[in-house]
């Protein structure tokens, strides 16, 4: 297969890449608070030339790892929420134009789940139609614990996509993340007019189903015909979904779980449809353990909730599978040599 190349014809190995977007759009706004942008391409494997031009694609690893260092810099812990919101559409390009040139909400809806993969390819989208239109994002080639902002940032945008389409204010029934965070989601109930739940387990957002006959207002069957024709060709180019590997696939049902005290070793190996001696060997070909992928796991989520001052350390201690802060605090001091209450104050 030939190699998906940047615009300056270096091929791009990592996997999966996107349009980077909400990369740039964070760029410019911390250049524009003052920041030390070049400090925070250098941290994450990002040039001012990929920046600068609109044509390089991403690595989403590293726009994640971007958005996450800005958002710190910055002190936006809804980062990606917040750039959603005010940025042009038309930055989406093609993608975009064939969802607005669609005859309805409906169709357009089945375009953009279709069509994904050219804006990222980490995240795959899934439409379920039922008594409401389910749109659900699932992580591909990436641990989800590493992301809030990005996943942040397209939901939101494709709520407001749905609303610049039709010149209605399309209200959300539900809107789930899988991330965690603390108890002041007024801000994201407003924006999404429906009932925001965070720590769930799955991404989505769930609409009417009655929006699907809602006219697109600026639907052009002619276009929509062309731009399907580009965007079949842009699809092809784009890298075949790859299976996760096995660690990976552990690593997020382990995310998932840890709050329910369910991610034990034989219960995971359960959801994954193994036996517990089978998924050892199969970590094993990987050089993993089930133990230091709980141990890595823990640490870094630890670290990423601690960050969060609105958690309670209790609240922590919970998301991570402990029963009491005591437990909690002894496997941290294990892990990094300091308490929690310490690493929050340097955090701070």
């Amino acid at each position: 297969m030939v190699p998906v190349r940047d615009s300056y014809g270096k091929a791009l190995d990592t996997f999966p890449s996107a349009m980077g977007i909400v990369t740039r759009l964070a760029y410019s706004r911390a250049r524009q608070e003052g920041s030390d942008v070049d400090s925070l391409l250098r941290k994450t494997n990002l040039t001012v030339q990929q920046i600068e031009d609109p044509h390089a694609r991403l690595s989403v690893e590293s726009q994640i790892k971007f958005l996450n260092l800005t958002a710190t810099t910055l002190d936006d812990e809804s980062l990606g929420f917040h750039l959603a919101q005010k940025f042009d559409l038309r930055m989406g390009g093609l993608f975009y134009y064939v969802l607005a040139s669609s005859e309805t909400l409906g169709e357009a809806l089945r375009r953009g789940v279709r069509y994904s993969a050219i804006v990222n390819e980490g995240i795959t989208l899934r439409l379920h139609e039922g008594k409401a239109l389910k749109i659900t994002f699932e992580y591909t080639g990436l641990p989800r614990h590493s992301d809030r902002h990005q996943i942040e940032f397209s939901m939101a945008t494709l709520v407001r996509i749905c609303r610049q389409l039709t010149n209605r204010h399309v209200q959300a029934i539900r809107v789930s993340f899988i991330h965690k965070r603390g108890n002041d989601t007024a801000e994201f109930r407003s924006f999404f007019g429906g009932n925001v739940t965070f720590g769930a387990g799955a991404d989505e957002v769930i609409l009417p189903t009655s929006i699907q006959q809602m006219a697109v207002a600026n639907a052009d069957p002619y276009l929509n015909d062309l731009l399907i024709k580009y965007c079949e060709e842009a699809l092809a180019a784009t890298r075949p979904t790859k299976p996760d590997p096995f660690g990976l696939k552990v690593e997020n049902l382990i995310a998932l779980h840890l709050p329910h005290g369910n991610a034990r070793a034989d219960q995971i190996a359960r959801m994954l449809g193994v036996s517990r001696r089978t998924m050892a060997r199969r970590l094993s070909s990987e050089g993993l353990t089930f133990g230091g992928v709980m141990r890595e796991l823990k640490s870094a989520l630890a670290k990423r909730h601690l960050a969060d001052e609105t958690l309670p350390i209790s609240e922590v201690a919970w998301l991570l599978g402990y029963q009491d802060v005591s437990a909690f605090t002894h496997a941290f001091k294990r892990w990094t040599g300091k308490a929690p209450r310490t690493i929050r104050q340097a955090l701070r």
